[in-house]
């Protein structure tokens, strides 16, 4: 789970706590299974929020992989090496929600992301 997961999480767990718990526990086995480090996973999981369009996915793996010694170019790059892949609109409207956490990391101010 995130450092600071959103309120919409935390109203989640709070109703179904073990099926938050279950699926805390399957990330956290995910990335135990190999050798990859959290910035690389958290841009593979970045990529893959985009190719389903997930906004709120974006949001959250672009801020993980921030909090997780990423940087904006390296951001913005996982995301631009999709344009053959998923098409030029699809990688736009995920560079705009990545660029929205990168501002808001950077800028410091606090996430209000429901």
């Amino acid at each position: 789970m995130a450092a600071n997961p959103s309120n919409q999480y935390l109203k989640v767990k709070k109703r179904h706590p073990d099926l938050l718990n279950a699926l805390e526990a399957l990330g956290k086995a995910t990335k135990q299974e190999g050798p990859l480090d959290e910035k690389s996973a958290q841009l593979i999981q970045l990529a893959a929020a985009a190719a389903i369009r997930s906004e709120g996915a974006v949001h959250s793996h672009t801020k993980r992989a921030l909090e997780a010694g990423a940087s904006a170019e390296e951001i913005r790059h996982t995301l631009i090496l999709l344009t053959s892949t998923l098409g030029f609109p699809c990688v736009m409207a995920a560079l705009s929600w990545a660029d929205e956490k990168i501002e808001t990391f950077q800028s410091s101010e606090p996430d209000w992301e429901v």
